[in-house]
């Protein structure tokens, strides 16, 4: 029977007694429902191949290959391969590679189009570290003082891939590296929850349009710091057969990037979309 755990008071939840290969229609509401209500969930103890992962994947919305092509499967685009192929050509590990997300953000913010979920499946582990961090952005808006909440209305901020720093734009093939920024509210309303959360991630944001460069330096220092709410936040150690997704539109989320570099830690990732959203839009067109 489907077991729900809760690990943290607000963010995080840890499922068990389910088979997501043969489970009922209403043991995933109670998935699905749950991922909602806690941002971030676990789905323990599976055994899939990938196209297994890639029909559970799709009950949650529409699958998208990521930008970074070099870690896609050759045969299954939509998966990406986090944590292979750590060695450079000279036998030096590659640190792009071994720290992927080793930092606060949110997945695919440089999208035009917003990022709904990322889903990863645990193949290999380390015996110590690799767990992943999240923090609940529903806690980090609540926690701003009404004059904040007052002057964020309404502003929108530009996103690119590694940010002003360009972190990782290495993975990119040229051609992916100077698109243009994606421009999303930082005051952001949850298309199925309703609820209101702060849309910004140090990583991956470059400045907050209708402002100066320093007024925009400036109000992010501000709001930096209320990412990190207390209680709100949930640390994530894996095992192999976890599946975990998080919502993108109201969490962020960072590997911990201290596992000992010759053990591998190997996931499957999808990144998922809304059913019906611009690139599916274009297509029908």
């Amino acid at each position: 029977m489907i077991e729900v755990s809760l690990p943290s008071p607000h963010t995080g939840a840890i499922i068990t007694g389910v088979d997501v290969n043969a489970m009922s229609e209403a043991d995933f509401e109670v998935i699905y429902r749950t991922w909602l209500e806690r941002n971030m969930i676990c789905v323990r103890g599976q055994r899939l191949t990938r196209e297994q992962f890639l029909l559970y994947s799709r009950r949650f919305g529409r699958l998208k290959p990521h930008r970074v092509k070099q870690t896609r499967d050759p045969n299954h685009p939509e998966i990406t391969l986090m944590g292979v192929n750590k060695t450079k050509a000279d036998g030096t590990l590659n640190p792009l590679i071994v720290r992927r997300g080793a930092s606060w953000h949110t997945d695919s913010p440089w999208d035009q189009e917003i990022c709904k979920a990322t889903q990863l499946y645990g193949i290999a582990i380390p015996r110590a570290g690799g767990d992943t961090l999240f923090t609940n952005m529903y806690k980090a808006y609540d926690a701003l003082p009404g004059r904040l909440k007052d002057r964020i209305q309404g502003v929108e901020a530009e996103f690119v891939y590694g940010g002003l720093k360009r972190q990782g734009v290495n993975l990119l093939d040229p051609e992916d590296r100077d698109l243009p920024p994606a421009v999303h509210a930082i005051a952001r309303v949850h298309e199925e929850t309703g609820r209101t959360s702060l849309y910004i991630n140090p990583t991956h944001i470059t400045r907050l349009r209708s402002m100066s460069e320093a007024e925009s330096a400036a109000l992010l220092e501000e709001l930096f710091p209320y990412m990190l709410q207390p209680s709100a936040d949930y640390r994530h150690q894996w095992q192999v057969g976890d599946i975990v997704i998080w919502d993108n539109r109201c969490s962020l989320h960072a590997a911990t990037g201290d596992h000992p570099p010759d053990q591998d830690r190997i996931h499957w990732r999808v990144t998922i979309m809304a059913p019906g959203g611009k690139a599916a839009r274009a297509a029908a067109e």
